[in-house]
């Protein structure tokens, strides 16, 4: 028999995330499509994905994170397996530094903000593609989903300090 090996996709990684910075619900596959605006087959799989790479588990029914594994693999592994692909300046949603809980340690930089591309967005800025296009609209109703999100970024796109401090506050969040 052969065997495929299981790849991460950053999906997974933002399934996680949700779960994470919603530990005390109780998610159904329905709920994750809904509220991340994905398809449920997408989300099924994503779970599956992280739960082989033991960064997520199902105990009791209920689905849980791995807080070691996932922050080991957000502090060491996340910015080589879905490097930052920065684009041109754009309207958007900002993340990295310039997104809580960062933003208050980085204020008055004279670069320009980096921003997840979307017509509704704020601010104009350089553009950073997402983990997953539908993060725009799942953290419009999920702030620690988007200060997880944010932070990650901070370590895929960041400098050195603000990679040291985002993983400082990961850290305190799972």
């Amino acid at each position: 028999m052969r065997s495929k090996q299981p790849l991460l996709k950053p999906q997974d990684l933002v399934v996680a995330l949700k779960i994470a910075a919603n530990r005390e619900r109780n998610f159904t596959f329905n709920q994750l499509a809904l509220e991340l605006t994905m398809p449920i087959s997408e989300i099924h799989a994503a779970f599956l994905r992280a739960e082989k790479s033991r960064l997520v588990s199902r105990s009791n029914g209920k689905m849980e994170f791995i807080g070691p594994a996932l922050r080991e693999f957000i502090e060491y592994g996340v910015k080589y397996a879905f490097p930052a692909v920065i684009g041109a300046t754009e309207r958007g949603v900002p993340t990295g530094v310039n997104a809580a809980p960062l933003s208050q340690y980085f204020v008055g930089s004279n670069e320009a903000p980096l921003v997840w591309p979307a017509h509704e967005g704020s601010v104009r800025g350089q553009s950073l593609l997402p983990l997953h296009p539908s993060v725009t609209q799942a953290v419009k109703v999920d702030s620690g989903l988007y200060e997880l999100l944010a932070l990650v970024d901070a370590i895929r796109a960041g400098a050195a300090r603000e990679r040291e401090m985002a993983i400082s506050e990961i850290g305190k969040r799972l």
